[in-house]
């Protein structure tokens, strides 16, 4: 069976239409060329050329493999891009979940811009899911990469997952715009202890649930929840009508409803970790890719 390198050959010679430009173009000497052309003809059955001392013309059936070999070829050529894109992280899949909090923070869509930019073939699927879940989602496969926003609790998750951190992000505490707090630099969450609080159930966001608690406990109080939310943007709408104060991250700033000030919290804990998950071993190209452009993006956003 004649191979890419015979097709190659006869290409060169056909489009010269001379043995010796063609052997110049190929970098090689006239008589191994010639010797795989006859091979190439041997092989096919055919003549592909008519020859002479002086001129070089194509047969009918010449020019008819002519197509073909340049059709070939150029697949051939178009595949070998097609995996060196997929083995450098350029192309193919890849299933990305995130928490709804991060939605707001500038990492996400600034890593999905960067991503477009640099390997524009690969194609995202985008899912919300809380970090709990996520971290079973990596490991059963169900996701590539996710965002998340506290490190695993489990032992095995932990061995089994890579966290990259890209932020950690500053809590405010979300008020009514006429509480007696609101327009501060800062507070310490003691002087909130008798207020009550809007937050997410704790079997859908444990991870701000938990953090409120911690820190009111560091603080020598246990907030009072009035109300959930399933959402935590629902959260500041809650607040907005005067239900309660919330905790929430710094990015949620860009939830601009009437009536809602967001004052910083004084306690060095007061934070919510932003990081990117994924499988500890044999990552894909495609995540690795991902992996550098969110710390790309990053550097970028100076975080």
């Amino acid at each position: 069976m004649f191979d890419f390198r015979q097709l190659r050959y006869f290409v060169a010679v056909a489009e010269e239409l001379s043995f010796t430009r063609a052997a110049q173009r190929l970098h090689l000497s006239q008589p191994p060329l010639s010797q795989q052309i006859q091979a190439l003809e041997q092989e096919l059955g055919v003549k592909l050329l008519e020859r002479d001392k002086r001129n070089v013309a194509l047969t009918a059936p010449g020019r008819l493999f002519l197509e073909q070999a340049r059709q070939i070829l150029a697949m051939a050529d178009d595949a070998r891009a097609q995996v060196a894109e997929a083995a450098a992280g350029f192309s193919g899949q890849l299933k990305l979940a995130y928490t709804v909090s991060v939605s707001f923070h500038p990492a996400l869509p600034q890593t999905l811009l960067r991503l477009g930019q640099n390997a524009p073939n690969v194609r995202v699927w985008l899912t919300e899911m809380y970090t709990e879940p996520q971290f079973v989602a990596l490991r059963n496969g169900q996701i590539d990469v996710g965002f998340v926003r506290d490190v695993p609790t489990h032992e095995d998750d932990a061995y089994a997952i890579r966290l990259d951190v890209i932020d950690r992000e500053p809590l405010l505490l979300a008020m009514p715009e006429n509480h007696r707090l609101a327009g501060r630099s800062s507070v310490e969450l003691g002087e909130v202890a008798g207020d009550p609080f809007v937050i997410q159930p704790r079997e859908l966001a444990a991870t701000l649930y938990d953090r409120l608690v911690r820190l009111a406990s560091k603080a020598g109080f246990h907030p009072v929840i009035r109300q959930h939310a399933q959402q935590i943007n629902g959260l500041v709408a809650l607040v907005s009508a005067g239900i309660g104060l919330s905790l929430v991250p710094a990015s949620m700033q860009a939830v601009k409803l009437p009536g809602v000030s967001y004052v910083p919290l004084a306690d060095p804990d007061a934070y919510l970790l932003l990081a990117v998950a994924s499988r500890a071993e044999n990552p894909s190209p495609v995540v690795l890719q991902f992996l550098e452009t969110a710390a790309d993006a990053k550097a970028a956003l100076g975080l």
